[in-house]
């Protein structure tokens, strides 16, 4: 985008809070194109749903302008581990209730929210390990701090084929391509519905509808590049170019959706 568009584009991390820090400082921007938000689903549907006094309103204080990729999601554990399955880990949690603990990427994420519907499908009991950082679940799981660990693929293939750690299931509604023999959660867990995982671009509310669609193409044009897809593919996201209206409808869907499953599974705000 920065070459398509001869301009410099400076990132400002800020993960903390499942994302909550720089959605709220996306929606605060001004509404001239200049300071877009690069969020995942944690920011815009878990966080609003899953902690109170959250600063923003996922749908009021954006402007959808492009989705950018479908995360691949999985289970893993250390090598030495002897959970080689999903059934595995039912089990083993089944004759030790809450002594098995897992790590996640954040109080109110993906990875978080996957593991308690886990449990409320099986009836097992975890005990939750919330990290900062994504690659310091993988890390403490090398480690063995911990058992099992949540995460995407890129942050745990690379341990994944290095014989770190192993990948025990992926956690999506269908396996990978470049894991392909890796079965999914639902196929070990009768019942289970992997929580939505994605990745996009918001603007902050009233970004005019011209700015919009520019930078909408201009993320498409990016993210259809053949290279552009290899690496996201092999980092573990699936490129998903759309329109800003798809990307509100899927925003609108997973809030309802995702409020369905955290009051089946009986999970309030904190």
């Amino acid at each position: 985008m920065s070459e398509s568009m001869s301009q410099q584009i400076l990132i400002d991390p800020q993960p903390a809070l499942a994302g909550q820090l720089g959605a709220n400082a996306g929606a605060r921007a001004a509404p001239d194109g200049y300071t877009i938000l690069y969020a995942a689903v944690n920011s815009q549907v878990y966080r609003p749903l899953l902690a109170r006094n959250v600063p923003y309103d996922p749908i009021k204080d954006f402007t959808p302008i492009s989705m950018l990729s479908e995360a691949v999601l999985v289970i893993a554990v250390s090598p030495s581990s002897p959970i080689s399955s999903m059934q595995d880990l039912i089990e083993q949690a089944r004759q030790d209730p809450g002594r098995i603990f897992y790590g996640s990427s954040g109080v109110g994420t993906t990875h978080h929210l996957s593991a308690e519907l886990l449990q409320n499908v099986t009836g097992v009991k975890l005990a939750h390990v919330p990290y900062k950082d994504p690659n310091q679940v993988a890390l403490e799981l090398i480690a063995n701090r911990i058992a099992v660990g949540f995460g995407i693929f890129g942050t745990m293939i690379q341990h994944h084929t290095a014989g770190k750690l192993r990948i025990i299931a992926i956690n999506n509604s269908r396996r990978y391509a470049r894991v392909p023999d890796i079965r999914t959660v639902g196929e070990g867990v009768p019942g289970y519905e992997p929580p939505p995982g994605w990745n996009g671009f918001f603007g902050p509310a009233g970004l005019p509808r011209a700015i919009v669609l520019r930078l909408n193409a201009e993320i498409n044009k990016a993210i259809t590049a053949p290279d552009m897809r290899e690496k996201l593919d092999a980092l573990g996201f699936i490129a998903t170019p759309g329109t800003p209206e798809q990307l509100g409808e899927t925003v609108r869907r997973d809030l309802e959706r995702t409020a369905k499953l955290l009051k089946l599974a009986g999970i309030e705000p904190e």
